[in-house]
């Protein structure tokens, strides 16, 4: 079976890898690092397809180490242990290098048993990961490693790679490919950052062209169907995910409501009706608040109506809810005042309750103090009476400030009434 265009192609020099400039241009800490000779344990972090098992090759050639590769889905103990019985041997003179892919999916236990190897030098190790190495890597191995972040290839970085695969497909296979530069951009911009993917997305369209008088013409038609959704990057448990979420939260609150929907319209494509829904719930209870309290009310009729509904319709209340958010008044006064009040309580020791708020209907015998002596509101003017309601360690405390939008300012002129027509009893 022939190998796949991506590993023909693979770049054998730093100066072939696509994008990445930010670690690999010259003068940048990783390629640095690379020309040193001198090779640290380290973290590679990125979406798949973007270069990092190519680096880690390179790496390997360039100082003459042995490449040992495994993969943290299928690869046990026993396979580190198999690793690091190649010490010494004939090939592993200038040292070994252990290239992990996926180390996420080791456990905590086979985590650790790379620690003994790594702190005493017997392999170095490059591990690459597509999610967050912070939470999903041992702490331990994180403190012994440089982390470095690999990013999505832009689509004017992949063109050049895209030229270059068709030259290889027609060097191979002795017929010219004749693709136009519309259809290098289409692809380009179709794959996401993928290298990976943008190389067999090429291969294939070549295998769907129109053939004939010795060459194949790659046709408009057959590479939308190849590349249809193929720009979207998405895992529902990757950090992916939470990187929409939090941008479509950030662009509500930043009352963009043209970016909001751009977020949404990637959780809805992706098929994530949930997500969206529940953070827009949160979006109008942390975001919009007191400023416009009908919101979470309207916003949980738009959730129900396209949870019921279901996709295609569902996007429609959805964007009804995500315009009425992103164009509301805003306000964290809520949020603000529970966490102030929730980190005085953890700052706390028990506190008691004032009497006149405890449930007490009658005092024992010689009690030092006799009746409740709370105050019913509703028998005062305004329904309000001044009297403590705070534990006596806290008495004076303030956690809800009155935001700067008219519903919490009308609320704050009727505070004031109430406040100043109190009689002082």
């Amino acid at each position: 079976m022939p190998a796949p265009l991506a590993d023909k192609i693979r770049p054998k020099t730093l100066a072939d890898v696509v994008g990445q400039e930010h670690i690999l241009a010259d003068g940048k800490p990783l390629r640095r690092i690379i020309d040193s000779g001198t090779v640290p344990n380290m973290i590679f972090y990125g979406p798949s397809g973007v270069g990092k098992t190519t680096v880690a090759r390179i790496i390997a050639e360039n100082c003459g180490m042995s490449l040992y590769k495994l993969n943290g889905t299928n690869a046990s103990i026993s396979d580190i242990k198999d690793v690091v019985a190649e010490i010494g041997t004939f090939g592993s003179e200038n040292g070994i290098l252990l290239y992990l892919d996926e180390i996420q999916y080791f456990n905590k236990k086979q985590q650790q048993s790379l620690l003994e190897y790594i702190e005493n030098g017997d392999i170095t190790l490059i591990a690459s990961t597509t999610e967050n190495p912070y939470f999903s890597v041992y702490n331990a191995v994180i403190s012994r490693s440089t982390v470095f972040e690999f990013k999505p290839v832009s689509a004017e970085q992949l063109m050049p790679a895209i030229k270059r695969a068709f030259r290889i497909i027609s060097e191979e296979n002795g017929y010219d490919v004749i693709a136009d530069d519309d259809i290098i951009s289409q692809i380009a911009y179709s794959c996401g950052g993928d290298v990976r993917k943008a190389m067999n997305t090429a291969e294939l369209a070549v295998v769907c062209g129109e053939a004939g008088d010795g060459k194949v013409t790659v046709t408009a038609d057959s590479l939308k169907i190849l590349a249809q959704r193929s720009n979207m990057r998405y895992d529902r448990d990757g950090d992916q995910h939470y990187d929409i979420l939090s941008a479509l939260q950030k662009s509500i609150r930043g009352s963009d409501e043209n970016a909001a929907l751009h977020y949404a319209a990637r959780l809805i494509e992706a098929g994530d009706i949930i997500s969206l829904s529940r953070r827009l719930l949160v979006i109008a209870a942390e975001d919009i608040g007191l400023a416009y309290p009908q919101a979470i009310a309207i916003t949980k009729a738009c959730v129900d109506s396209a949870l019921q509904l279901g996709l295609p319709e569902a996007r429609i209340p959805l964007a009804e809810a995500i315009i009425l958010l992103a164009t509301a008044p805003k306000s964290n006064s809520a949020e603000s005042a529970i966490d102030a009040a929730i980190s005085d309580l953890q700052s706390c020791d028990a506190l008691d309750f004032p009497r006149h708020l405890q449930n007490k209907h009658f005092d024992g015998k010689g009690a030092e103090i006799v009746g409740q002596h709370y105050k019913y509101p509703h028998d005062y003017k305004n329904h309000y009476v001044k009297q403590q309601y705070l534990p006596d360690a806290l008495a004076g405390h303030v956690y809800y400030k009155f935001g700067e939008n008219k519903q919490e300012q009308s609320a704050l002129l009727y505070r004031r009434k109430i406040l100043s027509e109190a009689d002082d009893l």
